[in-house]
């Protein structure tokens, strides 16, 4: 299956300002990036931003980088741009690589386009949770599936509520594949309170009556960077 990865990465995160060009072993953060998502078979790999310190970080060290306006909302809107500039047909599939998970596998991003069938206009992926604290972490975004593998709702809080034992509960992992027609329409549907609520722009599509296809992970995915602190653990993972 032909896909094209684009990155979305920004430089003033309210959390953690440059994270993308955070060193990781003696590179930027995005590039560590862009290195993976090289490696999963992509037709191409961009990375959208709009402050050029990124774009000159991920140029340097051989990969395509794209700017993008200062005002969009979400990652989302901006890959949206990201398609436009590059001319993407409407039937091209983009997966949506966080800028901020340098330790994702390559395989689980060609799962994600490969999971993108004709009835659901979004994909994404998961894997189980094992561990109380990864439970009750509101950073730790969860997700309910219905019986074909698509989703029915994420949350911070803890879904499903563990009334009875042995339903599975689920972290999701922030990637998402979408065709192109569908990318340029989300960035133009209304953002749902839900969304709002929660901080979590994929309720929009089930907010307005869109499926999303979600990918298992047999293994556990490893965690993406959201503060200074998920820095130091992926350092230490890295560390030879």
């Amino acid at each position: 299956m032909k896909f094209h990865v684009i990155i979305p990465a920004r430089f003033a995160s309210t959390r953690f300002p440059g994270k993308p060009l955070a060193d990781l072993a003696g590179r930027p953060m995005v590039v560590r990036v862009c290195e993976q998502a090289a490696k999963s078979g992509a037709a191409a790999v961009h990375v959208a931003t709009d402050d050029e310190r990124i774009g000159a970080a991920v140029r340097a060290h051989g990969h395509s980088a794209l700017m993008t306006r200062t005002d969009h909302p979400s990652g989302t809107d901006r890959i949206a741009e990201a398609a436009a500039q590059l001319r993407l047909k409407d039937d091209d599939i983009v997966v949506n690589m966080q800028g901020d998970e340098p330790l994702i596998a390559p395989e689980l991003i060609g799962q994600v386009a490969a999971a993108l069938d004709d009835s659901a206009q979004m994909s994404t992926a998961c894997h189980a949770i094992h561990d109380e604290a990864s439970l009750a972490n509101p950073n730790v975004v969860k997700v309910v599936l219905d019986a074909r593998g698509y989703a029915l709702y994420f949350s911070r809080s803890r879904i499903p509520y563990p009334r009875e034992p042995g339903v599975p509960c689920y972290r999701h992992a922030g990637i998402y594949g979408y065709r192109v027609g569908f990318l340029r329409d989300f960035s133009k549907l209304e953002i749902s309170p839900l969304e709002k609520s929660e901080a979590l722009e994929q309720l929009r599509a089930l907010w307005h009556g869109f499926r999303i296809a979600v990918a298992v992970s047999e293994s556990e995915i490893p965690p993406g960077v959201d503060t200074p602190q998920d820095l130091e653990v992926v350092r230490r993972i890295l560390k030879p």
